[in-house]
């Protein structure tokens, strides 16, 4: 397994990569606001990691409903599944920016948000929680005595 992790934001798209290892490591953003440029990234590490499956953030109400967001994104996963012919698994991502970005001091965060850090940073925390959740029963270490 092979998989993308996607942040996917209108100005910036953040990007993680995993595989049968178990550990989401982030990919650089994709910072250009022109979904043009930013398809052709997506479907450029696709093709060059071999991705067999793809994470994506699902931006679901706090209360768990679906929004505007989360109705655009259930749109960007169709299109993947459709170009990509991948399965396609949507992760509950709420409060993963929030997560990401409170490692970042307050005076910093601006800066640090428009490089597409935090996002990236966001998609790793996506990805990592699909990973931990597909780990056999049993895998966890067990704490020596």
């Amino acid at each position: 397994m092979r998989c993308l992790g996607i942040d996917h934001g209108a100005r910036r798209i953040g990007l993680a990569f995993g595989d049968e290892i178990g550990v989401a490591t982030p990919l650089p953003a994709i910072v250009s606001a022109d979904p043009a440029k930013q398809w052709a990234a997506i479907e450029a590490i696709v093709k060059a990691r071999k991705i067999t499956d793809v994470v994506l953030g699902h931006p679901l109400n706090m209360d768990g409903s679906s929004g505007p967001k989360a109705k655009e994104v259930e749109g960007f996963a169709s299109r993947v599944r459709d170009a990509f012919g991948l399965p396609v698994h949507l992760v509950d991502e709420r409060l993963t920016s929030y997560e990401a970005e409170s490692t970042i001091k307050p005076s910093r965060r601006r800066e640090v948000r428009r490089s597409g850090l935090v996002d990236s940073r966001a998609a790793t925390i996506i990805l990592q929680d699909f990973l931990d959740g597909r780990a056999p029963p049993g895998a966890e270490a067990e704490a020596p005595s």
